[in-house]
């Protein structure tokens, strides 16, 4: 079976907050690029980008990125557990 290729369509301007706005963003760019593709073809459009995400996630890591990861996430942890004792 011939696979029809996706519409090169350019991918949208994602915000650095990820917010709901970048969410139909990227809904409505993989609507428009998969626009008269057959269900199968969709799914081998979804395994294709699945092979990509997979080959990006078994790069290495720059350990500078995880530390400030690491930060921020503890930032939260503390933030959390100031809400949670302040008394209303």
């Amino acid at each position: 079976m011939a696979v029809t290729k996706p519409l090169d369509i350019p991918m949208p301007k994602i915000s650095p907050n990820f917010t709901i706005e970048d969410i139909h963003k990227i809904r409505e760019w993989n609507y428009e690029r998969r626009k008269g593709m057959t269900p199968d073809e969709i799914c081998e459009d979804t395994r294709r980008g699945a092979a990509e995400l997979e080959d990006l996630l078994a790069q290495p890591i720059d350990p500078l990125i995880v530390a400030e990861v690491e930060r921020r996430m503890e930032e939260v942890r503390v933030s959390r557990k100031t809400l949670a004792s302040a008394e209303y």
